[in-house]
């Protein structure tokens, strides 16, 4: 067998092995993950997710997915929480710690702090006979028939499954607690996806120049203008109101039609019927029309009252595309 195909033979191997594993964790929930969720729901204080080993890397993700979706969440090593940080657990906050086996030395040790406090926990294990699926309020069953390691040791198909449970933790709550794309928008304001969700064309058509002509305007007119102001194009206005456009693709379209431009005028070259978009849509909007028409400018309108151009290269800017 070749390099390649034995590569390609261990990763279907790997996949395969944490698929069949997670295929199997639905089979394992119960009322003690729905009680769980509902624990968590009503909770007047916040989530602290604990762990030790790779598990606490599992934790840490966990905690950052129930951030983003509306569940307030801190990370809590579980090393850490026996050596001075066991204060970040407050009176009403929900607890889950983290173990495959359920049983590690500090798991022992800070289950019982936990419990003093008369905080609720929630384990997430894959031995529901451990230590600390015996002393923890809701069980979450994380059980694994085997790692994806052939030596059956490294923490791969396990920690997948603690991934899993996290995810559908989130989502139950996101879901009961009615966290709707706005929601997300607030909690993700400086990345793409985030502009996505609140960035409005007004927002990015103000910081623009406004470029505009009359139709009766000269060609000189009409080409400073779109030089000067550097969007690609002007409208052009009759009474103030739109009457069309005019873009580099029309100046062009011009010098090659007409040998003599002397006396030509805006609306002799514009497009009339130009596509407009409101100022309150929101940006993604103005995307997904310039790519249907081809275009790469529109003219932004509030009601019937011109107010600026957006273009392509503004939404490239801003990371929208």
């Amino acid at each position: 067998m070749s390099d390649t195909k034995a590569i390609l033979a261990i990763a279907k191997k790997t996949i395969e092995t944490e698929a069949k594993a997670i295929s199997h964790l639905g089979s394992l929930l119960n009322e003690d993950f729905s009680n769980a969720v509902e624990c968590i729901r009503h909770s007047k204080g916040r989530v602290i997710i604990s762990g030790i080993g790779k598990s606490a890397i599992i934790a840490s993700k966990i905690v950052a997915t129930l951030n983003s979706t509306g569940t307030p969440s801190i990370f809590m090593h579980a090393a850490d929480a026996i050596h001075g940080d066991l204060g970040t657990i407050q009176k009403n906050d929900v607890v889950i710690c983290i173990s495959k086996s359920g049983n590690t030395a500090e798991i022992k040790m800070l289950v019982p702090l936990i419990k003093s406090g008369n905080n609720k926990l929630i384990g997430m294990t894959g031995n529901p006979d451990s230590f600390l699926a015996t002393h923890a309020d809701y069980v979450l069953n994380t059980y694994v028939e085997k790692e994806a390691c052939p030596n059956n040791l490294a923490p791969t198909t396990s920690t997948t499954a603690q991934l899993v449970i996290g995810d559908a933790l989130a989502i139950c709550l996101l879901e009961l607690k009615g966290f709707s794309s706005k929601d997300f928008a607030k909690y993700h304001p400086g990345g793409a996806l985030g502009k996505k969700l609140y960035l409005r064309v007004g927002d990015i058509s103000n910081n623009n120049q406004i470029p505009q002509v009359n139709a009766t305007s000269d060609v000189k007119s009409v080409i400073v203008e779109i030089s000067e102001k550097m969007l690609g194009a002007t409208a052009v206005l009759e009474n103030n109101k739109i009457v069309g456009i005019i873009t580099d693709g029309d100046i062009r379209r011009m010098l090659n039609k007409f040998d003599n431009i002397y006396g030509l005028t805006a609306k002799d070259i514009m497009s009339a019927t130009p596509k407009t978009i409101a100022v309150d849509v929101l940006a993604i909007k103005a995307l997904e029309l310039m790519q249907a028409k081809n275009i790469s400018q529109l003219l932004v309108v509030e009601g019937e009252n011109y107010k600026g151009i957006v273009h392509l290269h503004n939404l490239i800017k801003e990371g929208i595309l």
